[in-house]
């Protein structure tokens, strides 16, 4: 017999395992995430009982691509354009609460006694919730469709993005032991700069590419492109400095813009699911029950402190930025946990060899804990809201009401924020544009011109004017295009004393064009006389070719608007909040077997019953926008509807109960055969009369007389003597029609 790879047994035990203990959970109707958990302790190396794992650095990495699809499916559901949208909220609250659990775990730890990085380390593995957990535990308890919902995956791409700048600062306090302010402030400024450059260009290049090959995309083909896509970008993500699962939710982000969105996510959501299994049997794997009672009182301490300064902390931090009290404490309660960037945090103390060894277990006791813990701190949020709010004093409910409805309601926009906001963006977008063209010639160009001219001087002008030449239309739109807005017509002829800052602007915009230049000079020749030649060169092509790369400039502009916009397009719809009537967009998908598909939307009536509204549907690559009373819905159409909380709760609620029943239980159908004779007297009789078809919940397809086959037969077919009938049906009834014959 062959051997067969280690990991295969492994894999063939998790599964296993895994398989049997979120059946039991199931049962108990308790989250399967918790089977994961325990399935990893029962096949890990301190669990006797049962065969254990032997290669533990394989299922870790399947468990670290299992995290990469986890945070791919996330960025699919929650683009950026959705984090900009909640941005405000998103941004103070996840910030707030970093702050906080930084301070609060130093601390928990200094009153330990523990020594002072272990303090710092501690603050940063409290910091940061887990994602991973946190969408399964919405997805098995229902609640995606929340208003809240939104607002704690806002809160978690932020926090991910500064777990990032946070191991880089714990980096540098280790190595260093002093402050590293310079090093967080370039860390933020490379982490902004390929954000946008990837988000650009991604948006420039995929919509366009998965347009041109739709016709030729199978199902199978759209899953492996998707992947690849997820994959090219971690790779770039970690060539860059950052992690693995930053770069997957990017790419997601990115495919969350195109058309083909949703399709996507269905394809990638078996491999998801698959793949997240064995992260979440890996986090048992990682239990240790004799370190951690040896641990055991710094465990509940830390995780009380966890749960608690999570709790507060968020809800104090959504309540800053304009939520109402109830969708504060449910996404505080929803956040109190720790996951997985709290154990790469943990591991980053040890291979630096500034934690004490006892840190990494407590940090994953207490993940666990908190891990148990996430589900019933999600379902306990609004009973819990029920019993505080009556007990808070009057002024204080009245207070948080008129400053979250104050928060809220501000529809209008002043001039000159959106003036300045379109200034921010052009700036932003051709800088980081220019900027990475630049280093692309520098990295790659250069050498090559060096490589096959002789001499200094001629690569780098060559290099310069090649990349002048890519990079003209860039500079003309951050320093000559003039913004054709309404905002800013009205700014210019409103008042004198606008004039002086628009035009300060205008010098922005030029001083950074010669910012820009220098850094090209810099990095290509390296000399003032060539900074004193190539700028006015600069100038002179803008102005001379102005015509040209303004119309260059458009089409690439347009271009990037239709692609970044073309789903709402085609929905011809947003998904904002309407924040004044607490209502919010949320979207079903139609089951085959629903007892609502086949009607049309006068006769369901859920306007009248339940006041939700239905913006679109989705069937296949249609949208209706708007749809009428007379529309029907069909299987798999993908409705999007509009309404508070509790009426999408209880709109859920109704489509899951309205599942047509199992007409056929538990049955078998088959192909089988019966002889008319004397068992089954039916000689003489149609098909109609014979009562075949009820007896045996099946369809006759065929007769077979005297050597001729006789297909589908007419219901008025009269059986003959010997026909062998062919009959489609239960197998049950069918053996009993044999055994006892028409009766």
């Amino acid at each position: 017999m062959s051997h067969l790879p280690t990991l295969i047994q492994d894999l063939a035990l998790i599964l296993a395992i895994a398989g049997v203990t979120t059946l039991l959970f199931k049962k108990l109707k308790q989250p399967v995430v918790l089977g994961y958990i325990l399935a990893g302790l029962l096949v890990g190396p301190n669990f006797s009982l049962l065969p254990s794992i032997s290669d533990l650095e394989g299922v870790k990495v399947w468990a670290d691509i299992g995290v990469i699809f986890l945070l791919f499916s996330l960025g699919l559901e929650f683009s950026f354009k959705k984090l900009v949208k909640i941005g405000g909220t998103a941004g103070v609250t996840g910030i707030f609460e970093i702050i906080c659990m930084v301070g609060l775990g130093y601390l928990t730890g200094r009153l330990m006694g523990w020594p002072q990085m272990d303090c710092i380390f501690l603050g940063g593995i409290i910091a940061i919730s887990s994602t991973t957990i946190i969408i399964r535990a919405f997805d098995e308890l229902g609640v995606k469709t929340r208003q809240f919902a939104g607002v704690v995956l806002g809160v978690l791409v932020v926090e991910d993005l500064m777990a990032v700048l946070l191991m880089v600062l714990l980096s540098t306090l280790a190595v260093s032991r002093e402050s590293a302010g310079m090093e967080m402030l370039q860390s933020v400024l490379k982490l902004v700069f390929f954000l946008v450059l990837w988000f650009l260009s991604g948006i420039f290049l995929i919509p366009g590419f998965l347009r041109w090959g739709r016709k030729l995309m199978s199902d199978e083909t759209m899953l492996v492109v998707a992947l690849g896509l997820c994959l090219l970008m971690v790779v770039v993500a970690t060539y860059a400095g950052f992690s693995a699962p930053l770069g997957a939710f990017i790419m997601g982000s990115i495919l969350a813009e195109t058309t083909q969105a949703e399709k996507i996510e269905h394809l990638v959501q078996p491999v998801k699911n698959l793949f997240g299994a064995i992260f979440f049997v890996s986090v048992g794997l990682l239990i240790e029950p004799e370190l951690l009672m040896k641990y055991i009182g710094p465990v509940f301490v830390i995780s009380l402190v966890v749960i608690g300064g999570k709790t507060l902390n968020v809800t104090i931090g959504a309540l800053l930025s304009g939520q109402p009290l109830k969708q504060s404490l449910q996404a505080g309660m929803s956040l109190a946990q720790i996951g997985e960037f709290s154990f790469i945090i943990a591991t980053l103390g040890l291979s630096l060899q500034v934690t004490s060894e006892y840190l990494y277990p407590i940090a994953v006791g207490v993940s666990v804990i908190t891990t148990f813990t996430t589900p019933y701190m999600i379902r306990l949020a609004e009973p819990f809201f029920n019993w505080l709010a009556p007990k808070l004093p009057m002024k204080w409910r009245t207070a948080i009401n008129q400053y979250s409805t104050g928060a809220q309601t501000i529809q209008a926009e002043s001039d000159w924020r959106i003036v300045l906001r379109q200034y921010l963006l052009m700036m932003a977008s051709n800088s980081v544009i220019i900027i990475a063209m630049i280093l692309l010639s520098a990295t790659y160009l250069l050498p090559v011109l060096q490589a096959n001219f002789s001499g200094e001087q001629l690569p780098a002008i060559l290099t310069v004017a090649i990349t002048l030449f890519a990079t003209a239309p860039f500079f003309w739109g951050l320093a000559i295009r003039r913004l054709h807005s309404l905002s800013y017509r009205n700014l210019w002829l409103d008042k004198k004393y606008n004039h002086g800052p628009l035009v300060m602007l205008e010098v922005v915009r030029n001083l950074l064009l010669v910012v820009l230049v220098g850094f090209m000079v810099d990095r290509l020749m390296s000399t003032m006389i060539a900074l004193v030649a190539i700028l006015p060169v600069i100038v002179i092509v803008l102005f001379v070719f102005a015509r040209r790369l303004n119309s260059f400039y458009a089409r690439i502009e347009k271009r990037f608007l239709s692609n970044l916009n073309q789903r709402e397009q085609m929905q011809s719809s947003g998904s904002g909040d309407l924040s004044p009537w607490d209502a919010h967009m949320a979207f079903f998908t139609m089951p085959a077997e629903s007892t609502v598909v086949g009607k049309a939307l006068q006769d369901l009536a859920w306007r009248e019953q339940y006041g939700i509204n239905i913006a679109y549907i989705e069937r296949g690559s249609i949208t209706i926008t708007a749809p009428a009373r007379s529309d029907v819905l069909y299987p798999f159409d993908k409705i999007a509807v509009i309404g508070t909380d509790v009426q999408l709760e209880q709109f859920r609620t109704i489509l899951d109960s309205a599942i047509l029943p199992s007409k056929n239980g538990e049955q078998e159908i088959i192909l089988n055969k019966f002889i008319v004779d004397e068992h089954i007297p039916v000689r003489g009789k149609t098909l109609r009369a014979s009562g075949i078809r009820e007896a045996t919940n099946g369809l006759v397809v065929g007769i077979e007389r005297n050597g001729q086959r006789i297909l589908n037969p007419d219901s008025t077919t009269v059986f003959e003597w010997d026909d062998i009938v062919w009959i489609v049906g239960d197998r049950k009834k069918l053996e009993e029609l044999k055994d006892s014959g028409m009766r």
